[in-house]
């Protein structure tokens, strides 16, 4: 799979869980697929699409939680 729309982030338990969730509900609204995988360090998360990872950017800034591309 592509690594092209994915963010690493570095946050486990209720927060990983509420990103989970948020992600979830990002690509529903935007009608495309997602994806979760380990990464050497923290958790990918991927999107079929730009704007969705953008958005994803966005919620773990609002959450406090440090992200970068990967």
């Amino acid at each position: 799979m592509t690594k092209e729309n994915c963010l690493i982030v570095h946050v486990t338990g209720r927060k990983l869980d509420l990103l989970r969730g948020e992600a979830s509900r990002i690509a529903r609204d935007s009608k495309i697929d997602w994806w979760i995988d380990r990464a050497d360090v923290g958790t990918r998360f991927c999107f079929e699409d730009a704007k969705a990872k953008e958005t994803f950017a966005l919620t773990c800034d609002n959450f406090g939680v440090p992200c970068r591309d990967g």
